[in-house]
Order: C-alpha cells, then structure tokens, then sequence
C-alpha cells in the first residue's frame, strides 16, 4: 500500500493527489454545511426579526456560496501540488472566474428578492398601473445586464483581452446593427407603449386582426390571450404601425341587429315591431337607451329590414346582455304576430299560349 501511495503521476504522488482531492471534498462539504446552517438556522432566525431585508438576503447567499467554497477548496488543493506554471495559471484563472460567476449568481438572487419583496409591494399600493407593467421589466433587463458585467469581468480574470474583444465588437457593430435593426425597432415600439399607454395588463384589445386579454408587455413584444383561449405574441412595432382598438376603455359596446320582416306585415306591423324594439331597450338595466336607434331602414330580397343599434354599458357582461335582449325580441314578436322573413322564392309557370 506504501508502495502504491508512493508512485508519480504527473510529477505528484499517489498521496499528493488524494489529500488535494481530499482538501477539494472537504471544502466543499464545508460549504454544504453552512448551505444546510444558512438555511435552517439563520434563516428562521432572520424570519423572526421585524426586517425583511436580512430573510431575502439569506436566502439568496446559500447556494452561491457552495460554488465558492469548493473553488477556494480546489485553489488550495492546486498549491499542494507540484504543477507545470502554466497549468497552475490556467486554474487559478478558471477559479478566479467561477468565483465571480459565483458572485455574480448571488447578486442576481438578491437582485431578484428586492425586486419581488420590497419593489413589488410598493407598486401594489400606488393607483398607477405603469409601475406594475415595468418591475417585470426592470428585473428581466437588470439581471441580462448584472450577468454581462459579471461574465465581462469574469473573462478579464480568467485572462481574456476584454479590451481587444469589446474593440472588436466595434468593428462588427453596423453589421449587427443591420441584423438588429427589427428588434431595436420592437424596443422602441415597447418604449412607446409604456409612454402613450394605449393599453394596461388585462385589458382587451384588437390589433393586427387579433383580439385578446393583454397577458405580458415586454421590451421587445406583447402577448395576448384571444377570446378562443389562444396565445399570440405579437411584436411591438405592431403597435406603432397599425391601430390599436382598447376594448376595456370604451364606455359601452356597440350591438348592431339587422332585423327581416316578411313582406306581408302591414305598416301598423311594421311600426308595432319599432316600438317593440325601442321598449325592450328602455326597459333593459344593462343598456345605454339614449343612444338607442331604430329605423325602417331598407327593402331586401325577401324582407323589410329593420335596423337596431343599442349599446350595453361597460360593467355589463355583452353575452348575457345580448342573449336576454335577443330573446325578448323574439319572444315579443312571437306574441304580436310578427314573423321573421327567410329566403323564399316565387316560380310562376306559364300554361298553353298564354
């Protein structure tokens, strides 16, 4: 056994390489430890204090942590070996680089938890939608940025020219800028959503021949839930370049009836079913009976066309108002012997010479 722990392998013993690895474990169950201390003991300390800042800062340090640990277990694990320079370099930058990874998953966390514990809670309370559209957007864009300056700098650790690269992200930038160029112009779209304001979350709306809940607002697009259950995404620059129909703000909701009559029915018929009809809109709770029209409006083919225009109030529920005013019409033009006409066709045949 003496003998085995005693052979070389790439200019370390047998011994060397196990106590590293074991120097690397013992770390890193160092570090669960402390997850497991954080999370059972600190937290439910901190849970028991008036501040709710030291709960979300505990429970965003826990795993990071972890990965921290190990990378300083592996940094001093590598010091006791005996390694080419350039492979000791090249893990201590790979460590480097992970602690600041590490680092940066942990301010992320944090990031999220003040957005969603302290941030939130003050847009639930003001009267303005327009904080509760942009906080989604705030944490989705914060945390992109956070995680760019955090693999920058982790690239510069990890020894990369990070002057040369952003150098060249110059050179390239008018043709990425060709490449981009729908999405800058959905980002702006979405800034001008969020400064004209033609529509809040969970208001309907109809655009680009949909219509639908607004579910999400985003930077870059927008997402409706249709009236068949359906989800569309529909790209910002939608928004500038077509109309944009707000279906919640409008006061009421226009219903427009195209009613036959056969062409039997005698003018008294004729201004009995008006009457009917103007009745059923004064009496109606959900209708708006000023803006009532009813007119004799045409001759078709088959029938007498009556026009009915009425317009339920906003609070109204539009299917249970328009089902109740259908059936009162034809239960009133049932009892006042009205008939709706349908398609017919005369056929006169002529007999012999005539």
């Amino acid at each position: 056994m003496q003998g085995f722990l005693s052979q070389t392998f790439y200019g370390n013993t047998v011994s060397a390489w196990a106590a590293a690895l074991g120097i690397t474990m013992g770390i890193f169950l160092l570090g669960k430890v402390l997850n497991w201390i954080m999370g059972n003991v600190i937290h439910k300390a901190a849970a028991r204090t008036s501040s709710r800042l030291d709960d979300f800062v505990v429970g965003t340090m826990d795993k990071p942590l972890v990965v921290i640990f190990t990378a300083l277990g592996l940094r001093i694990a590598v010091e006791t070996l005996t390694l080419a320079d350039g492979l000791v370099q090249f893990v201590e930058n790979a460590i480097q680089a992970t602690v600041v990874l590490a680092v940066t998953w942990m301010i992320v966390r944090f990031f999220h938890a003040f957005v969603r514990n302290i941030l939130q809670p003050l847009a639930e309370r003001t009267d303005s939608n327009l904080d509760d559209q942009l906080l989604p957007i705030l944490q989705r864009w914060g945390s992109v940025g956070i995680w760019i300056l955090g693999v920058i700098l982790a690239l510069d650790n990890a020894g990369f020219d990070v002057a040369a690269f952003m150098a060249g992200l110059g050179i390239g930038g008018l043709a990425l800028a060709m490449a981009a160029k729908d999405t800058v112009s959905n980002i702006f779209g979405g800034f001008t959503i969020f400064a004209d304001r033609p529509f809040a979350l969970n208001d309907r709306v109809r655009v680009a021949g949909f219509d639908g809940t607004v579910t999400d607002i985003g930077i870059r697009s927008t997402r409706l839930r249709t009236l068949d259950g359906c989800e569309v995404t529909i790209p910002n620059h939608s928004f500038s370049d077509s109309p944009v129909e707000n279906v919640t703000r409008e006061p009421t909701r226009k219903v427009v009836l195209n009613l036959g009559l056969t062409y039997d029915t005698p003018p008294e018929g004729m201004r009995r079913a008006m009457e009917i009809l103007a009745t059923i809109a004064e009496e109606h709770a959900a209708s708006v009976t000023d803006e009532t029209r009813v007119a004799f409006n045409g001759y078709g083919d088959f029938a007498m066309n009556v026009l009915f225009i009425y317009y339920i109030r906003k609070e109204a529920d539009i299917l249970d108002t328009q089902t109740s005013v259908n059936l009162a019409i034809l239960e009133r033009f049932n009892a006042g012997g009205l008939e709706f006409a349908f398609p017919t066709q005369t056929i006169y045949t002529l007999t012999g010479g005539s």
